[in-house]
């Protein structure tokens, strides 16, 4: 019975680095679609998450069964519970990142940015793709190789700033419509980033069994 519970968290385990991956590559290509108008990249990004967000499904179902049949303890359910929470971010982060291919594909053969924020546009969309595959190596590496993800630095975070405060300025000569998608990217990734972090403290919680809120308050 011990020898089937440890080959689903193996299984579980296995299916979790696998949406990781999945996420990691819609970040990749869809940062690449929007940067570039290219189409290609953007319906990739669209298709990963499409197979991402039907094996958040399987993953979650089979950790469900898993709390439900085997009542695991301590580490072990640490590890099923942090399973859990970390397929629901990875799923929302899939769900973030089809929106902004959805934009490059919106405005294909055009790229969304004007040139006075393409340069920073295109820096954030790779700053998060770099932060998103940091993320799933992170839930990759076993324990003690590389496990502590450091979260994301202000240098992200000042890029979209820098954006907002563009597109909010008076002499913005670009329209409403651009403004407002732009301004629903840099929420989009500023999403993700958060969900990178709530990872990091998930697979921090499953390392150590310290709960989110108290690493929050220290």
């Amino acid at each position: 019975m011990r020898t089937k519970f440890a080959a689903e968290l193996a299984a579980l385990s296995e299916e979790l680095g696998r949406l990781a991956e999945l996420a990691s590559h819609a970040s990749e290509r869809a940062a690449v679609g929007l940067a570039r108008a290219d189409l290609t990249a953007a319906y990739e990004a669209l298709a990963a998450d499409e197979e991402l967000q039907t094996g958040f499904t399987a993953c979650e179902n089979r950790a469900v069964i898993l709390l439900a049949l085997e009542a695991p303890v301590a580490r072990d359910l640490r590890q099923v519970v942090s399973a859990i929470r970390i397929t629901d971010d990875l799923s929302r982060i899939g769900s973030l990142i089809s929106a902004i291919a959805e934009t490059a594909v919106r405005y294909f053969p055009e790229t969304i940015a004007p040139d006075e924020v393409a340069e920073q546009l295109s820096d954030i969309g790779t700053a998060t793709a770099a932060l998103i595959a940091a993320t799933n190596a992170a839930i990759a590496a076993p324990p003690g190789k590389g496990d502590v993800l450091a979260p994301p630095g202000p240098a992200l975070a000042d890029l979209r700033a820098e954006v907002q405060a563009r597109i909010a300025a008076p002499d913005w000569a670009h329209g409403h419509v651009v403004a407002t998608d732009l301004g629903l990217l840099m929420h989009h990734y500023e999403r993700c980033a958060e969900h990178c972090a709530r990872i990091g403290g998930l697979i921090n919680f499953f390392h150590t069994g310290t709960p989110m809120s108290l690493e929050s308050a220290e």
